[in-house]
């Protein structure tokens, strides 16, 4: 059983270097170390106590909006998909990204993907017309490699995306340069294949709106 919430803190402390700036993606922010360990296994803890999904090859947990997979919209109709509300331990976080001024308003939909090793995301950008300039995201469990690849001359960046980091996209990043991961068991570094694990994601978002 997770921690009671009360008990539990997140920041990941002082003394931590600077939020960098990719510079090669021009709007992506990479923080490493932005969650502790332990506050990393009990964010764990309180997700795997929820219900997963399971329409995808991949499990995922839908907060505030439920996205429509097959319209590459946020659902329609809230009476009929409605998603459940934002957990306290996400809210937490929601508030944090914005008293950091990583995020202009709190987030209003919360997504939550585990990607299994041999799971991975295809590129893409995330859905303009219904997502706001931010769309920033923590991962959990394994690390792995995220590739940003622009769409005009397929220039691509790799980027290892480790536990209790915060990945942040905006600008350029957010609205044209495509993110994925590769549907791989291990991934290469300069020490040669590094195994995956089971990776959770836990991404923020602002709905511009509902009914779209």
């Amino acid at each position: 059983m997770p921690e009671s919430f009360d008990q539990l803190s997140f920041d990941a402390g002082d003394g931590l270097p600077p939020a960098s700036r990719d510079e090669m993606v021009p709007g992506l922010r990479y923080i490493a170390g932005w969650l502790t360990p332990d506050a990393c296994a009990s964010l764990l803890s309180f997700i795997d106590a929820a219900e997963w999904s399971t329409q995808l090859r991949r499990r995922v947990q839908h907060y505030g909006h439920r996205y429509d997979y097959g319209r590459r919209s946020v659902a329609r109709n809230p009476l009929v998909a409605a998603a459940p509300p934002i957990p306290a331990w996400a809210q937490q976080q929601a508030m944090r990204l914005v008293r950091e001024g990583i995020m202009d308003s709190e987030a209003n939909q919360v997504i939550i993907n585990e990607y299994q090793p041999g799971q991975g995301i295809s590129p893409h950008v995330d859905c303009v017309p219904c997502f706001g300039p931010v769309v920033a995201a923590i991962s959990l469990g394994s690390a792995c490699l995220m590739d940003f690849t622009h769409p005009a001359d397929g220039m691509k960046v790799a980027m290892s995306l480790a536990p209790g980091s915060l990945c942040v996209m905006s600008g350029p990043a957010r609205y044209t340069w495509r993110h994925s991961i590769a549907a791989r068991k291990s991934d290469p570094t300069a020490a040669g294949r590094i195994p995956r694990t089971r990776r959770v994601s836990v991404t923020f978002r602002t709905v511009n709106d509902p009914l779209l």
